[in-house]
């Protein structure tokens, strides 16, 4: 069942603009825009902030899905609403719509839980903004992706030539950009935009599995591991190994029993293979047996 985050003295047709469901540890949040295929206004963007802090932490939500009502995913901004009205009120309106944007997906790119962009349809524009911001994404092979701002007159902006780059190479960056053309969700695997392409009746299914894998994950090496590999990509070798070996010893010290049960598991009772899966989250750490780790 669908869920609307009810906030005293928001007006109904904002809180509407994003809708969710937890279920079996998995929020599954959508784009609530299926009139307008999903395109980004100030309403919806300050609604998916609120949805995001009230998911972040909830000890029955392990990974989040962001996915789309209807078909699309999201078409990108709403050029009356995000751009005409905001630009109206001047520069004060300009700015306080990007920071409401790229605020939630700055918030989504560092998220506590692992994050799934899940593509039913159309992702144009700025939702490469927030498909960005996921750490996976999984697309139907029908849905369409297009930097179409080049086809009315202005660049990819809202981050969108940055993820372009980001995500695939140069030359592919360069064509989609200036060419305006769009892509299926075949040819959007294969650029790097997303990890797969599957037939829509698939979608859901391949991402409830891969987010179910995660589920059976240390919480704690999750976070660890999703924002290391977003740091170190921007780092020299010498200096992503500097901050590994920190970002370790600051895992070990929110989880350090969890680590050691895992190696436990593999030494001592022979019960877990690290190649062939996830240790035993569910059984208690025995602080009595010896160990060598610190």
């Amino acid at each position: 069942m669908t869920d609307i985050l009810h906030i005293d003295g928001i007006d109904r047709q904002e809180l509407e603009t994003v809708a969710y469901t937890v279920e079996d540890g998995i929020a599954w949040v959508s784009f609530n825009r299926p009139d307008k295929r999903n395109c980004m206004s100030p309403r919806l963007n300050r609604q998916m902030m609120r949805v995001l802090d009230a998911l972040e932490y909830r000890d029955d939500v392990g990974v989040l899905v962001l996915t789309g009502e209807g078909s699309a995913w999201s078409a990108g901004m709403d050029l009356k609403e995000y751009f005409r009205e905001t630009e109206a009120q001047g520069l004060k309106g300009t700015r306080a719509a990007q920071r409401e944007s790229y605020g939630w997906w700055r918030r989504l790119r560092w998220y506590q839980k692992p994050t799934i962009a899940m593509v039913n349809g159309w992702c144009f524009g700025g939702g490469y903004g927030p498909l960005f911001a996921c750490d996976l994404a999984f697309a139907a092979e029908e849905a369409q992706f297009g930097l179409s701002e080049i086809n009315w007159g202005i660049l990819p902006g809202g981050g969108a030539a940055k993820v372009a780059v980001e995500l695939t190479g140069f030359r592919n960056a360069m064509y989609h950009s200036l060419m305006g053309e769009n892509i299926d969700g075949r040819k959007a695997a294969e650029w790097g935009f997303v990890n797969e392409a599957l037939p829509l009746a698939r979608l859901k299914d391949r991402v409830a599995e891969v987010a179910r894998v995660l589920l059976t994950k240390n919480p704690v090496a999750l976070k660890a591991t999703k924002d290391a590999i977003r740091r170190v990509r921007e780092m020299t070798y010498d200096n992503a190994e500097d901050f590994l070996v920190r970002a370790q010893e600051a895992a070990n010290s929110y989880d350090n029993e969890g680590r050691k049960e895992g190696i436990r598991q593999f030494i001592d009772d022979k019960s877990y293979k690290p190649g062939l899966g996830a240790y035993d989250k569910s059984r208690p750490t025995d602080k009595s047996r010896p160990t060598s780790l610190s």
